[in-house]
């Protein structure tokens, strides 16, 4: 099975789309244990920032990644880059569980953060990173690409945006991955204080994309649930998680996810999100239309007054994300996405998966 066909190594390419001239805007990557972070980097090179650095403590995975990024120079250590003062922005894939700590050595040192999701595990180290934060007046953002790394994403927002739909009142989310052969992930993936739980870490995608499209700014988790239905060998992994929320404004969510993508299937997760609003409504197929062969992705489906609609997006949004991220570090502005909105989904998912029932089977459940 291809590498690929797995969520981790997901790494979109778009097109170039710069918004500052090459050398305006440098980062460096620090952290290499989850293949996100080359989709991290892509979207940011694609938006004209120059990856200056690089960092691990594994020689392995720093080759692996300068065969990706060739003109990528190898630091000699986390200080080497945090030192450089052309380095604006230090992009990371650590360990979740550690990926607060990477956040608060970086802010420390003078530059903006961006980690891939889940950005933190518990709540002690959100209200750690709410502090460096408000004491350095530097940003902790968070690589949610379920949103901002697929274009059906994108565009489903824009559409909602244009009142398409009216107002937003229901998210429905599913999050289905391809848990491939246990060899293929790393040991910390199937440990729970390093992973954070389901909830927390691929649930953090479906919570973020909640308040996005609902446009709330806070949550309550009403219900939600774990379980492990058929990995015995590994009984730390939560193979299924579900969960049920309800905005400030009055909007709900149901979402879903799980490592049950069966091996036939043409991508790695039939990823898909509905949205309903108050006119119409959204379906967004992301990866892949089931049944049509190498489908590819970037589906949406829209009913409204006027109709029914379907868009073909694939290369047609782009992913606008990276570009205002670059120039939110630049200008300091806050139109890629805020902070608030960042720490909230952190929250929302780390809340979700501390009360979550643990669904014991066959039959039985704790709490």
């Amino acid at each position: 099975m291809a590498k690929e066909s797995e969520g981790m190594n997901f790494a979109p390419k778009g097109k170039p789309n710069p918004v500052v001239r090459r050398g305006d805007f440098s980062f460096a990557a620090v952290g290499l244990d989850h293949g996100h972070i080359y989709g991290m980097c892509n979207g940011l090179i694609e938006a004209g920032a120059v990856l200056k650095s690089v960092y691990d403590p594994d020689p392995a995975k720093v080759e692996a990644f300068r065969r990706q990024f060739p003109e990528t120079a190898a630091a000699r250590s986390e200080e080497e880059i945090f030192s450089d003062p052309g380095v604006k922005l230090v992009a990371g894939a650590a360990v979740t569980s550690e990926r607060c700590a990477l956040g608060l050595r970086v802010m420390s040192a003078g530059k903006d953060y961006f980690t891939d999701k889940a950005p933190l595990t518990t709540l002690e180290q959100l209200e750690a990173a709410k502090a460096k934060v408000k004491e350095t007046g530097k940003k902790y953002m968070v690589y949610y690409s379920e949103r901002l790394h697929v274009e059906s994403a994108v565009f489903a927002g824009e559409l909602i945006d244009q009142g398409a739909i009216g107002r937003v009142i229901q998210v429905l989310g599913l999050g289905p991955h391809r848990l491939g052969h246990p060899s293929t992930r790393p040991a910390w993936f199937f440990k729970r204080e390093k992973y954070g739980g389901i909830l927390c870490d691929i649930g953090s995608h479906q919570i973020e994309q909640f308040l996005f499209y609902a446009g709330a700014k806070d949550a309550v988790v009403t219900h939600s649930r774990i379980g492990n239905y058929n990995h015995p060998d590994y009984p730390e992994l939560e193979d299924f998680g579900d969960a049920c929320l309800v905005g400030d404004n009055g909007a709900t969510q149901y979402f879903r996810v799980d490592w049950f993508t069966p091996d036939g299937l043409q991508s790695w997760g039939d990823g898909r999100t509905f949205i309903l609003g108050t006119e119409g409504f959204i379906e967004q197929r992301k990866y892949m239309n089931l049944g049509i062969e190498n489908s590819g992705g970037s589906y949406v489906y829209l009913a409204n007054r006027s109709g029914e609609q379907y868009y073909d997006v694939n290369g047609k949004v782009g992913y606008p994300y990276f570009g205002r991220l670059i120039l939110d570090c630049l200008n300091r502005t806050e139109n890629a996405m805020t902070q608030e909105h960042a720490f909230k989904a952190a929250e929302l998912c780390v809340k979700a998966q501390i009360r979550a029932i643990r669904v014991s089977p066959p039959g039985g459940l704790s709490i």
